[in-house]
């Protein structure tokens, strides 16, 4: 499966202070918008994203149909064949799309361990 870029979703208490650490770790403000809560930081091709009072955990994100840098790739597995593969594989997604649309959608699982994976195409 190609699953696209992958960034980490940081559920974060004061999203200044959160902000002023990782550029201390050499990363920059990539997208986002700091009065809306929430900034995507990048160093390299590291990416992870700042976000405060959005969510009560960490996620693990792909962006299918998008690089590191959020270009649109050429090829890539669309978010709705990537849930047929994992419903196939008897995977319990905690929100579904609907299958019958195009373009963007999400679907959220959990690994074995309980932690979050939101798959979340923007194209």
């Amino acid at each position: 499966m190609k699953l696209g870029a992958f960034s980490l979703s940081l559920n974060v208490k004061d999203i200044q202070i959160s902000k002023t650490f990782y550029e201390t770790l050499g990363f920059s403000v990539f997208a986002g918008n700091i009065e809306h809560n929430y900034l995507i930081m990048k160093n390299g091709d590291t990416i992870i994203g700042l976000f405060q009072g959005m969510f009560e955990q960490n996620i693990l994100t792909f962006n299918p149909g998008w690089d590191q840098n959020a270009n649109t790739l050429d090829t890539y597995d669309d978010v709705r064949n990537i849930q047929k593969h994992l419903k196939s594989n008897s995977v319990k997604l905690e929100k579904e799309t609907d299958r019958s649309d195009s373009g963007p959608a999400s679907i959220v699982f959990l690994d074995p361990d309980g932690n979050t994976i939101l798959i979340d195409q923007h194209i």
